[in-house]
């Protein structure tokens, strides 16, 4: 232990020495003042500073919301981006909304810090808004700060991911549109696709959820949807057009629209819907098809009803003016010739009741890539409609069970079905009305058709000994037809 006195004098001599060091500093201060011009001071100041202020650890990157002449495209995804990372200690907010929006828009107001972690590295988000008093412009940017090590890190992977997310983020709040060259622009439509169309928002609420599909084709569908999506630079590897085809073919209210609507409302995809009856011919098919958009789906519907795109082969027969119509060539050229380069993420769709009448050569892979039939409903599909409509699951009530046996044994669409599930609010009755519509169909499946027995007839009695060896009924039904002028010619 040191003698108090000794204390007192060690105290005292600090002081001492304290006090003498303050003046010195400011006696040098006085002089550095008097006799030192400035900017031979304002450089010392800054050598000082720069050897005895602690160095930060931190880097802080600065993402102004414009970009040259531009919008910064990261300063967007950002906005984006932090709408999600918004948490319960947020204590100033923005918020706002347009006419056309169908949510509000949160974000966060000037001062306020969000922070995020990334691969088990923390960052922090701040937003600053400065005026400018001389050009009375607000300055808006968001300050990124971490820590130096993580400069490569942040810098690459995080801020891809960051513009990736508010990507997702846009498609999943985007309003899908159905755009048609028989309909004028609403004030919805954004300009984006040229060709005189016009646009309406897609309203259509199915989902593949909602489909009376069976499970698993549905499940194959999706998958197939999801491939492609993820592979943009495997399509530029192997030298093709980033587009898919589906034909969807089977019989007229197996759903196939609602499948095209599920299609767009799954991958927010709009949709422009091509009547080739109303095109003069190739040329103004390429122009309009030119000037749809990117991540769309084309559709074509009932493609078989065209007789100009049947057959190929018939177009070397046809008449001069028939040739500068519309045709198969003209279609195919686009959909996997040169012009099917042209843009990207695209799908397109035809529709058909009769697959068989399609050219071979709109059918293969490259063009038709996945045909999907659409067929009369299952078991399956009837637990979906089912919980549709009655909200209800199938497998809970009794009647459910007779009804899906019935429907597995005939043929009956699931458009049929859910007309009758709307016949009265009371499920049971709904369901005995089922169980009679489905029981009266499966009777009149079972009559043999008066079409069918008169063929039969002419094939026996026919006098073209050609189609007495051959037996075809096909053949006959010509035959048939072109004498009695009762049925169409296959």
């Amino acid at each position: 232990m040191f003698p108090s006195s000794d204390l007192s004098f060690s105290a005292s001599s600090m002081f001492s020495a304290y006090a003498s060091l303050t003046g010195f500093l400011m006696l040098f201060r006085s002089m550095l003042h008097d006799f030192v011009p400035e900017q031979l001071r304002s450089y010392l100041s800054g050598l000082l500073d720069r050897f005895f202020t602690p160095k930060s650890k931190n880097l802080t990157v600065i993402i102004d919301e414009n970009f040259g002449f531009n919008r910064n495209q990261v300063f967007d995804a950002a906005e984006m981006y932090l709408r999600n990372k918004i948490g319960p200690d947020t204590e100033r907010l923005r918020v706002g909304k347009t006419p056309k929006q169908k949510h509000f828009t949160i974000s966060i107001e000037k001062g306020e810090e969000i922070f995020d972690t990334f691969e088990n590295s923390e960052v922090k988000w701040s937003y600053v808004q400065s005026e400018n008093e001389k050009s009375e412009k607000v300055k808006r940017y968001y300050e990124l700060t971490f820590e130096k090590k993580l400069r490569d890190k942040i810098m690459g992977s995080y801020l891809s991911h960051v513009v990736e997310e508010a990507e997702e983020m846009k498609r999943n709040l985007r309003v899908v549109k159905l755009y048609s060259r028989d309909v004028y622009a609403s004030d919805d439509d954004d300009g984006s696709a040229g060709g005189n169309w016009g646009c309406i928002n897609l309203e259509h609420p199915s989902t593949f959820d909602t489909l009376a599909m069976d499970p698993n084709a549905k499940t194959k569908i999706i998958d197939d949807l999801e491939r492609f999506l993820k592979r943009r630079e495997f399509y530029k590897r192997v030298g093709k057009a980033w587009k898919r085809g589906y034909l969807l073919y089977g019989p007229p209210g197996t759903g196939k629209s609602s499948l095209i609507a599920a299609m767009a409302n799954y991958l927010k995809f709009d949709v422009f819907d091509l009547e080739l009856s109303s095109i003069y011919d190739n040329g103004e098919l390429k122009r309009i098809l030119l000037s749809t958009t990117n991540r769309s789906i084309l559709v074509i519907e009932d493609i078989d009803c065209n007789a100009e795109v049947r057959d190929r082969e018939a177009e070397d027969q046809q008449s001069e003016e028939a040739k500068r119509k519309v045709t198969l060539s003209g279609i195919l050229n686009f959909i996997d010739g040169l012009w099917s380069s042209f843009g990207d993420e695209r799908i397109i769709v035809f529709t058909t009741n009769h697959k068989e009448r399609l050219d071979p050569a709109l059918l293969r892979p490259g063009r038709m890539d996945m045909h999907i039939n659409m067929s009369y409903c299952t078991g399956l599909g009837f637990r979906t409609l089912v919980s549709n409509y009655l909200g209800l699951d199938g497998l809970n009530h009794p009647l459910c069970e007779e009804i899906e046996k019935l429907i597995d044994s005939t043929e009956v669409t699931p458009a049929e079905l859910a007309e009758e599930l709307m016949q009265d609010d009371d499920t049971d009755v709904v369901l005995r009305g089922v169980i009679s519509f489905v029981e009266k169909r499966k009777v009149e499946r079972s009559k043999p058709k008066k079409e069918e027995a008169f063929i039969f007839k002419a094939k026996v009695v026919g006098d073209d000994d050609d189609e007495k060896k051959s037996g075809s009924l096909n053949c006959v039904k010509k035959k048939a037809c072109k004498r009695k002028g009762k049925f169409k010619t296959y």
